[in-house]
């Protein structure tokens, strides 16, 4: 039997860190290598036993409930992709934590690494994560940040901080601050950027973000930081968390940020170049949230790094 291998019969207890996820998501986690299809077929089948009984892949697991999983073939991980603790971007991430205990950790997530693998990365911010910490058995990420985004990003520790961190998501309790570097002289006038967002696949495959009136509804909140000749250094908040969001708004408001590949012009990115620039200018700078398990209210500050730092000290002030 080639790269395969026969899993026994389990018969897990369901804790806190599992409660109220769906079944069919549970056994995904917890059967790594086996088809999606085949989930849903031993559910369906009624191999799955829940207290001994049947459910649906709907069923939402409850604290105490015995789940029995069904012997089952999986294809054994392949740990030529899993990346090694010792990979100088994995034990880079070590030395970023900027805060950590039993429900969370707070990353300044460098610029240049995915939060996660997938299309074309072998792997993100996550796996890394998971490497380093091989006895954690619950790690997931609570939001996203671009790859060429720098800053604080949150990883939960455990379900249930995980349910209760995208609680304040949802509701827009979680208050989330933006250092960018934009073209121009930003008008204190413009405030608020509310403009709705469409996602778009080009010919070349390449995906982009829009304004359209079709796309979904958008809010980002800016305050001038610092003006600079032919530059601005401005707050971004954003309300809504849209893909692109805070890049396509300062593009809309005829602001786009320092070396956006995507969203930027030529002559002002090789501008920022000449000062010395060799990424995107955008850092999430600070999140203020409330703690999963006390319900204080936190606040967490990422440092620019160095070459964002140096890139403002060649600026002249305006």
């Amino acid at each position: 039997m080639n790269n395969e291998t026969y899993l026994k019969v389990q018969l897990v207890t369901i804790d806190e860190d599992n409660f109220e996820q769906r079944i069919d998501n549970f056994l995904l986690t917890k059967l790594k290598g086996v088809p999606k299809s085949m989930i849903y077929r031993i559910v369906r089948k009624g191999e799955v036993r829940v207290n001994k009984k049947r459910i649906k892949p709907e069923y939402k697991l409850q604290i105490g409930d015995i789940v029995r999983i069904p012997p089952v073939r999986v294809a054994e991980k392949d740990y030529r992709t899993a990346p090694s603790a010792n990979l100088d971007k994995v034990a880079q991430l070590e030395s970023r934590i900027l805060h950590e205990d039993n429900h969370l950790i707070v990353l300044n997530k460098p610029a240049g690494i995915a939060v996660h693998g997938g299309s074309g990365v072998n792997f993100g911010v996550i796996e890394g994560l998971r490497s380093l910490r091989t006895q954690q058995k619950f790690l997931e990420l609570v939001h996203r940040l671009d790859k060429d985004t720098s800053g604080v990003l949150l990883v939960a520790k455990k379900r249930s901080a995980l349910k209760h961190l995208h609680d304040q998501l949802r509701k827009k309790t979680m208050q989330k601050d933006y250092l960018a570097l934009v073209r121009g002289e930003w008008q204190a006038k413009d405030r608020v950027v509310q403009a709705p967002l469409l996602k778009i696949t080009l010919k070349s495959g390449e995906r982009i973000v829009r304004v359209n009136k079709e796309g979904k509804p958008s809010e980002t909140r800016f305050k001038i930081v610092q003006k600079y000749q032919g530059t601005t250094l401005v707050k971004a908040s954003p309300v809504t968390g849209r893909t692109h969001q805070i890049r396509v708004h300062c593009q809309y408001a005829g602001h786009a940020i320092a070396c956006d590949d995507k969203y930027s012009e030529q002559q002002f990115d090789d501008s920022m170049r000449a000062k010395g620039l060799n990424r995107l200018f955008l850092h999430a700078a600070q999140l203020t949230f409330l703690h999963p398990e006390t319900d204080e209210k936190m606040t967490v500050e990422a440092p620019l790094d160095d070459n964002l730092n140096a890139t403002l000290k060649n600026l002249k002030k305006a």
